[in-house]
């Protein structure tokens, strides 16, 4: 990128614009009705710390805004609105969130704390199972925070809360909510249902819905669709609580079926293979003295990859969960609380209804946290985290990775003390990861993994002022390589590589610094965040030798560091009118070796007004994402574009329930845009002109 510092600038300017005009205001407009951030209790941080006292940066997504996304939405896309929050899109079926320029497995996604289980950091075109319509609410944790999860959540914890098991008697003793969507640029559907029971002390919840849409449309593009983007998507889940005085403990059953189109799946490389460190590919003239061009531009070729059959993904995943809490366990412990999940996980790949790969994974993962009573003025938790899983991928051309079994064990604590306006925190993590691969599938030899990893961190934030926070966090995390890393050996066709994994890879080890300054109350609100990671050993993918837009990868590792900015400042002139700004951007470059990383986020910079009004609420949001022409060996650049988006909802009473109808328009200047996180931007352009309108009523 020729100008990084612009977009920074720009984001900067108008931030601190906005708290200037804001503090100019007179006390009338500072005095307007506004949201205050103090009563939201972060669930995935042990103390359930207030978001306004968190050390590290937090973003929530609350409940309104996950129930008017688009069926079709990944938990990527849904979170990608956020500053420092973007989506490795593979079409509409899969999209995993990317942080700070980090995604799985530097990304760690949960359910109420545990891990899904599933196959999404395996590959992007595995969809990550979780039901966004039952969400209550999406916590993500950047920073030290996110390590209490595992050495490896450099990049951060989506933490995703829902309703599945309560933990609470309701005020009424039968309630739900009822909501049926639609789309216009993939003639998408969308119903769903939430209905809460309770008896005495036992409460019931259910929740169930169903999702489906055609080939999304694209402006400017030769199809006008994107062939092979359909989706399709069940959810269900029955969870039964017990509720005392003193806590509650709960199990549910969850059920979840996906069928999704994966664009640019092709098999027209499958007889690709290495010769050291070229690719062979039969039946192609393949120079090995051709001259590659390494500045990242597009191979001039013109390379046809449709097919007219259909190629699917299928996955199916049932779950169980088992979670609880009670008060005064132990002398001299204020709380436990636990939370288990076993996952049985399947992810079919078909061509024409027939099943090629199969992926599945079977394994748990649980913790348990207890919290001291206040000791010399510390407050504090202690708990231990156990998981194992057992994947596979078998039939088909693409079982690139052995069966192996991973088995990991952590014990964690986090200590907080206050101290006037001073508030420091300080965590540790030490984990145990063995990983035993099967042998007697594969003719190369694989050795047993087995190493520890610690992590540390350290933080306080500072009350300087009424409603003004500063905070400084510091940590050192180690993250293990996983099995594809080590063991990977074959063709990968979401992504057109052949990966070559590394038995000879360390773990990584990041010294990070994370400086904050926010204002979570009043008129006046912003938050802006800067950060900085070095990474030794730092694992990616590095190719080797490319054939059109088939790659050699092999999994190595140098030093890398991220540097990067997240902004957001918002000012409520009167209660009817609330003005944003936000920004964000990510450097990631590999310190010796020279150049940048694959698929770090352009820069961003964007505005949003609210409007509030009796029973209406309505909003404008305007996006400029930029070019991103700092780019890796064999990577292409990615041009710039503009989104901007609009809607409405009116809410009423009718015969006692609640009713709320909505719009909204994503892309409404129907811009062709390219997003450069994605292995198959070119192939799948993000979506054109959408329009979802839909209903909910809550009884």
């Amino acid at each position: 990128m020729k100008f990084p510092l612009k977009p920074l600038s720009l984001s900067v300017m108008l931030s601190m614009g906005s708290v200037q005009l804001a503090l100019a205001q007179d006390s009338d407009a500072a005095n307007a009705s506004v949201p205050t951030l103090s009563a939201i209790r972060i669930s995935a941080l042990p103390l359930h710390t207030e978001l306004n006292k968190a050390v590290g940066a937090i973003t929530v997504v609350e409940t309104h805004d996950l129930l008017s996304t688009n069926a079709a939405d990944t938990l990527g896309n849904v979170l990608a609105q956020s500053p420092g929050i973007h989506s490795d899109t593979f079409g509409a079926g899969a999209g995993r969130p990317v942080i700070r320029g980090q995604t799985a497995p530097r990304v760690k996604v949960l359910s109420d704390g545990v891990e899904f289980m599933d196959a999404s950091g395996v590959s992007p075109d595995h969809a990550i199972p979780a039901d966004i319509f039952s969400a209550e609410r999406i916590e993500v944790l950047r920073g030290p925070s996110a390590l209490l999860y595992g050495g490896g959540a450099i990049g951060g914890v989506v933490n995703i809360v829902d309703n599945k098991i309560p933990t609470a008697i309701p005020e009424k003793a039968f309630s739900g909510r009822i909501q049926l969507q639609g789309s216009t640029v993939d003639k998408g559907n969308a119903e769903a249902i939430s209905l809460t029971g309770n008896t005495g002390s036992v409460v019931v919840q259910l929740n169930a819905n169903h999702s489906e849409g055609k080939d999304y449309r694209v402006p400017h593009w030769k199809d006008r669709r994107v062939g092979n983007s359909n989706t399709l998507s069940d959810n269900m889940s029955l969870g039964v609580s017990f509720v005392g005085d003193r806590g509650y403990i709960g199990a549910a059953y969850s059920y979840r079926y996906d069928k999704y189109g994966l664009p640019g799946h092709t098999h027209e490389y499958e007889d690709c293979h290495p010769h050291g460190s070229s690719l062979h590919c039969g039946g192609h003239s393949h120079d090995h003295g051709h001259d590659h061009d390494h500045g990242g531009h597009d191979h001039g070729h013109d390379h046809d990859h449709e097919h007219d059959h259909q190629t699917n993904a299928v996955l199916r995943s049932d779950r169980f969960d088992l979670r609880g809490e009670l008060d005064n366990p132990l002398p001299g412990f204020e709380s436990v609380r636990f939370r288990a999940g076993y996952t049985d996980y399947r992810h079919d790949e078909r061509d024409d209804g027939v099943t090629g790969t199969r992926f599945t994974n079977r394994g748990y993962d649980g913790r348990i946290e207890l919290q001291h009573k206040p000791w010399m003025g510390l407050t504090g938790v202690v708990g231990v985290q156990a998981s194992k899983s057992n994947f596979k991928s078998v039939g088909g051309s693409e079982n690139f990775i052995p069966p192996s079994k991973t088995h990991s064990t952590g014990l964690f604590m986090v200590e907080s003390y206050e101290w006037d306006a001073l508030r420091f925190e300080l965590g540790a993590r030490y984990e145990w990861q063995t990983i035993k691969p099967e042998t007697q599938s594969v003719k190369r030899p694989l050795n047993r993994y087995s190493d520890q990893a610690a992590s540390l961190s350290a933080g306080v934030s500072w009350a300087f002022a009424p409603d003004y926070v500063a905070s400084l966090s510091l940590s050192r995390s180690q993250r293990m390589p996983n099995a594809q890393e080590l063991y990977a050996r074959g063709v990968h066709f979401a992504t057109l590589t052949y990966e070559l994994g590394n038995q000879d890879l360390k773990k990584e080890t990041s010294h990070s610094i994370d400086l904050g300054l926010r204002k979570t109350e009043g008129a006046a609100q912003f938050a802006v965040n800067l950060f900085h990671s070095d990474i030794k050993n730092y694992i990616y993918a590095n190719t080797l030798d490319q054939y059109e837009d088939f790659r050699l990868i092999q999994y190595t590792q140098h030093d890398a560091r991220f540097t990067g900015l997240e902004a957001e400042a918002s000012y409520q002139f009167n209660p009817i009118v609330k003005a944003t700004v936000y920004g964000d951007y990510v450097r990631g470059s590999l310190r010796h070796h020279g150049g940048s990383l694959a698929r770090i986020p352009a820069a961003r910079v964007g505005v949003r007004t609210d409007f509030t009004w009796n029973n209406w609420q309505a909003y404008l949001n305007y996006s400029q994402h930029f070019s991103q022409n700092r780019i890796a060996n064999y990577e292409s650049r990615t041009a710039g574009y503009a989104m901007f988006g609009a809607g409405v909802s009116y809410k009423t009473k009718l015969a006692g329930n609640t009713y709320e109808f909505y719009v909204k328009g994503n892309n409404l200047f129907n811009r062709l845009g390219y997003n450069h996180t994605s292995f198959i931007s070119r192939a799948a352009p993000l979506a054109g002109r959408n329009v979802i309108a839909g209903v909910r009523m809550e009884f």
